[in-house]
């Protein structure tokens, strides 16, 4: 994992020669956030030695590099997903290469089903936490110790003044916000009516199945990181609401303007 990390930082180095401060992760239906970028180099994952393809409509797969006002950030149109038969190794890739490139802030997005009764399709989730219920776990196997140690604090996976930070745009900014528990399951199964029941009742107000792998790999290498959720679907004891991965990406993109100004302006100010 080392040397094929090292390859990679070394052929993105040679095409980019300055050092980004953030490494951001868009989720699906978020890609019209790149438009905040003012952009130097677009690579496409094809191109990049290692890297996974990303396989899922509404990921572009190409790894974006250039300015959010005068914050250099790599970008990532297209993230990587367990379900798509990856090992959590290549799930977790780019992370690995982010933080040997010198990133130590991310920005993790994904598109979420709220289970929390006060959610509504189209809210804006901050996560606060998150509940790893993925049936394989990142770090499991040899450590490496170039990278971080055997066993990692995860006390606070997302990086409370960056939250506070959050906060305080959507105020000034006039964005209502919500704030939650992430619980990320395998996918790629929409959850059923009891899976709902069962998400709310581990303590959880959103359910995805992406961000937790990639926030714990970034904890072990101790960078900060910042989640959010666009809540596309809503599930209760009660009943769900017909969804398909098409009114997922529908939800998400209308939602795409608040979350771009929130995280433009939190990396801009953070």
């Amino acid at each position: 994992m080392w040397n094929k990390v090292q390859e990679t930082v070394n052929y993105l180095k040679n095409i980019v020669s300055e050092t980004p401060k953030y490494g951001i992760i868009l989720g699906s239906g978020l890609g019209d956030l790149v438009n905040e970028v003012n952009i130097t180099h677009t690579i496409p994952y094809t191109a990049i030695p290692n890297f996974p393809v990303s396989t899922v409509k509404g990921h572009q797969g190409a790894l974006v590099f250039g300015h959010i006002g005068d914050v250099f950030i790599m970008m990532l149109q297209g993230r990587f997903h367990y379900y798509e038969g990856y090992s959590m190794q290549e799930v977790t890739f780019p992370v690995r290469v982010m933080k040997q490139l010198g990133i130590n802030k991310m920005v993790v997005s994904n598109a979420s089903g709220g289970v929390n009764p006060d959610f509504v399709v189209g809210d804006v989730m901050l996560l606060k936490d998150h509940i790893n219920q993925f049936p394989e776990h990142p770090l499991r196997g040899h450590n490496d110790e170039r990278f971080g140690p055997r066993f990692v604090n995860m006390s606070e996976p997302y990086d409370k003044k960056m939250i506070a930070k959050a906060k305080v745009i959507a105020n000034t900014s006039g964005i209502d916000i919500k704030e939650g528990i992430y619980l990320g399951l395998q996918g790629p199964t929409f959850e059923t009516l009891a899976e709902y029941v069962m998400v709310k009742k581990l303590g959880a107000d959103a359910v995805g199945m992406s961000t937790v792998p990639e926030v714990i790999v970034a904890k072990h290498m101790d960078m900060q990181c910042f989640g959010i959720s666009i809540i596309t679907d809503i599930g209760s004891e009660d009943e769900i609401g017909e969804i398909n991965h098409q009114e997922v990406l529908e939800a998400a993109n209308a939602a795409t303007p608040k979350v771009s100004k929130l995280v433009s302006e939190l990396i801009k100010q953070f």
